[in-house]
């Protein structure tokens, strides 16, 4: 369609690069590059359009190319370059030539402007690297660091680069969240959450761990960040969400105790158009109450996607199910829109917590959130509770509950489970992904 060669014949050219003889280290360039609006136009407009744009770009390409050099379409809206005999400069000047063919572009279709961005990630290699694999993943990388940094740029690998690194250990990650997905190697702790005003009270946060291969724990916050820049976040509330409705349904003397359970959900769940009806199927599959559930959505979320978190509020409540607010502090508008929400608790910001002994600031910040929620008729949770200074303090200003390594540490679910509970404790339990 394109007139340029595929994937593989580009891997072909690109192993015999690797293969040959090379005693005077002659280096060579890779440019990976993605187009940044290519989707954009495909759904707007149809695949018609979009073949007729990868059919532009790849014109356009082919002028800003030297005659020897190796354009190729790996597929979708991905093209690669192939510069023989290439260091950084001239390397530098091919990428930023492309770069700036494309700024300058505008596609039309059927009277519709478009522009279109691209990102370049660029490698200089010899036989030094050990095969095909690991020059793509380089490529791959820069590719995306080009992305992170804004896209519309020129990125180079360089192999003590630390942000590369940072990437490439999250992007490693992103295999194995997908593997313990498919293998069922997460698993679910269970926080005590205490009551500063009733002792027989017991709350509980369940936390989310991967196993690894070996049988080791792994915490959240190794994994999560991957998830969250990958767009993984979805795929790990569903099994949270799952997990959550089987461990009740089938623990039913368990469940009629309990008062609810609150399940976090990720910004990129409140995004989606699909989560809503997840979560009511999964309700009516498992003969839940939606009473006994509480969803737990944090402040920057709900910001960034307020007119979504409303609707689906309003939908959910019709289930019964109430909802909390996480982190509650850490947003800019915090006081503005929280009278416009249907929040039953709020968790106030552990960052604000933690200090409130020694910060005076602090100590005003969790004083005014717990008073505007006792305003509201909402009760406040205070996250981050290390030690019994923090939390008589935390009692002095009239916060309902705490929660941290100073009250509790985490337990495995299946243990709190087993255990018995009298009728006058009522726990709530929190299914979240960030241990506090």
């Amino acid at each position: 369609m394109t007139g340029l060669i595929n994937r593989r014949e580009f891997e072909d050219r690109a192993k015999q690069l690797l293969t040959s003889k090379n005693e005077k280290q002659i280096n060579h360039s890779l440019c990976f590059i993605d187009l940044d609006q290519f989707k954009i136009v495909n759904d707007t407009c149809g695949h018609a359009a979009g073949d007729e744009l990868l059919k532009q770009v790849s014109k356009l390409f082919k002028s800003k190319v030297r005659k020897n050099d190796t354009l190729a379409r790996l597929g979708g809206d991905e093209f690669a370059v192939l510069l023989e005999n290439c260091e950084h400069e001239n390397a530098n000047r091919v990428a930023t030539s492309l770069l700036k063919s494309i700024s300058d572009y505008r596609f039309i279709w059927e009277g519709k402007s478009f522009k279109v961005g691209m990102s370049i990630g660029v490698v200089i290699f010899n036989n030094e690297i050990p095969n095909l694999s690991e020059l793509l993943r380089q490529a791959d990388v820069a590719c995306y660091m080009a992305k992170d940094l804004g896209r519309n740029r020129i990125h180079f690998y360089y192999p003590d680069d630390l942000e590369l690194a940072k990437r490439h250990g999250e992007m490693q990650w992103v295999t194995r969240i997908q593997e313990a997905l498919n293998k069922n190697q997460f698993l679910l702790e269970g926080q005590a959450i205490k009551s500063l005003s009733n002792n027989k009270e017991t709350h509980y946060e369940l936390l989310i761990r991967m196993r690894d291969e070996d049988g080791n724990i792994i915490p959240p916050g190794a994994f999560l960040p991957a998830a969250e820049r990958y767009s993984l976040m979805m795929a790990i509330d569903k099994w949270v969400i799952k997990r959550a409705f089987s461990l009740l349904a089938k623990n039913p003397d368990f469940q009629q105790q309990v008062h609810f359970i609150s399940i976090n959900l990720s910004g990129q769940s409140l995004a989606d158009d699909d989560m809503l009806d997840f979560i009511t199927s999964n309700l009516k599959e498992s003969g839940i109450d939606g009473k006994k559930i509480c969803f737990e959505i944090t402040e920057t979320a709900t910001i960034t996607h307020m007119s979504k978190a409303r609707n689906l509020m309003s939908c959910l409540r019709e289930f019964g199910c109430s909802f909390a607010l996480d982190d509650f502090g850490s947003g800019l508008s915090s006081f503005a829109y929280l009278k416009k929400l249907p929040v039953d608790y709020l968790k106030i910001d552990g960052l604000f917590v933690r200090d409130i002994v020694e910060d005076p600031i602090d100590f005003a910040l969790v004083k005014s959130i717990n008073e505007v929620g006792k305003i509201l008729k909402m009760k406040t949770i205070a996250e981050f509770v290390e030690n019994d200074e923090i939390k008589n303090m935390l009692e002095e200003i009239g916060v309902d509950y705490v929660q941290g390594y100073g009250i509790e540490k985490p337990k495995p679910f299946q243990e709190l489970l087993k255990r018995p509970i009298s009728v006058d404790q009522l726990p709530i339990f929190s299914l979240k992904k960030i241990a506090s």
